[in-house]
């Protein structure tokens, strides 16, 4: 039997489990700190789900409470499970072998991974100091340029571009060229120089948006995420989209958790204040980080006395688990940190000054 070859190496999630540890803190894939709404609680616990019946294959109730949370059109807005199945499914649509997509050098793993999937040539545009520079993407485009992918605040690095700098890029690139901006952690985002990709670019025909329901809202398990487009992308996305690919759970929750409005707020609170604690209390130990953005900061031991891989090891040993950007990311030295509750954000400062203080 002949299949395919692929030479790509297969995504790695922030590791969940250590050997002997039955409960860990696992702040290593930017999950919602202060987990899900109870309005989504309430409706799980909800026994009239018929498990034997085929899910809405289009979203409705769910594309109508997302277009008037966010005022946008709902016959614009396509849904997946996790925003990674949209991912997939523009590559499909849009990609041909050979077509050039232009990635930032450090940007989520899957962008890379689905382009490569349908054999497009994956170019990567360095950035400046960590953060995506629009110059360098400009830099590398080409006849063959497609498309060009990069989220807002970007994962790893947790930096952003401001919104004169999106609106620049897109004014830059080719019209022919589409642009996706992965919202998936705009709703942590409160800096005044900051707009989402779905505020931006709400008319544009040449970009598309992703939005997630796996970070803020809390539903990382049941994989659904959504797209924004124009109408003819959305459309042609339709045709080749999976039949039911949104469990009706998945549909439920969503909606659910769109309408908690106080929820949201409280973990963006959280957010800020503990993302500024944690950055703070690192400095100390010469441990930098970027300006506050996501719910995750990158942790740069270059100034440091510890070397990273040694800081992560001796947390692992207590049972908390941070990621790794050495591997898929290639960036050494350098550790990812989700911002996680209250308990878990107090017990990591404590291991931390354990760790320095022997």
């Amino acid at each position: 039997m002949r299949f395919k070859k692929i030479n790509i190496e297969a995504y790695k999630p922030g590791k969940s489990s250590i050997k002997k540890f039955r409960k860990i803190i696992k702040l290593s894939a930017n999950e919602s700190a202060l987990g899900m709404s109870s309005r989504v609680r309430k409706i799980l616990s909800n026994k009239r789900f018929n498990f034997f019946r085929y899910p809405d294959g289009k979203s409705k109730e769910l594309r109508n409470q997302i277009a008037k949370k966010f005022k946008c059109n709902k016959d614009r807005i396509i849904c997946g499970a996790g925003s990674d199945e949209v991912i997939q499914m523009l590559c499909q649509l849009f990609l041909k072998p050979k077509d050039d997509v232009i990635v930032p050098q450090f940007s989520f793993l899957m962008y890379r991974i689905y382009a490569k999937i349908v054999g497009a040539n994956i170019i990567f545009a360095k950035e400046i100091k960590f953060k995506v520079s629009v110059s360098e993407i400009i830099k590398k485009v080409t006849k063959k340029t497609k498309i060009v992918f990069l989220a807002n605040p970007n994962n790893p690095t947790g930096t952003y571009l401001t919104k004169l700098e999106l609106i620049q890029l897109r004014k830059k690139l080719r019209k022919n060229i589409l642009l996706v901006v992965d919202d998936a952690y705009s709703e942590y985002m409160k800096n005044s120089d900051y707009k989402s990709g779905l505020e931006l670019f709400k008319n544009k025909h040449n970009v598309f948006i992703l939005r997630t329901f796996s970070k803020i809202y809390g539903l990382s398990s049941l994989r659904i995420g959504w797209g924004y487009g124009s109408k003819k992308i959305i459309d042609a996305l339709n045709i080749i989209k999976p039949p039911f690919n949104v469990n009706e759970v998945a549909q439920k929750a969503a909606v659910e958790s769109l309408k908690d409005s106080k929820f949201i707020a409280r973990s963006i609170k959280h957010n800020i204040f503990y993302a500024t604690k944690l950055k703070n209390f690192l400095s100390k130990y010469d441990i930098s980080s970027n300006k506050i953005s996501a719910n995750f900061l990158l942790l740069n031991f270059t100034k440091c006395k510890l070397k990273a891989r040694y800081f992560y090891e001796k947390l692992k040993l207590k049972g908390i688990i941070l990621r790794s950007t050495e591997y898929g990311y290639n960036m050494k030295n350098m550790l990812r940190l989700t911002i996680g509750s209250k308990k878990e954000n107090l017990k990591f400062m404590k291991e931390v000054e354990n760790i320095f203080n022997k």
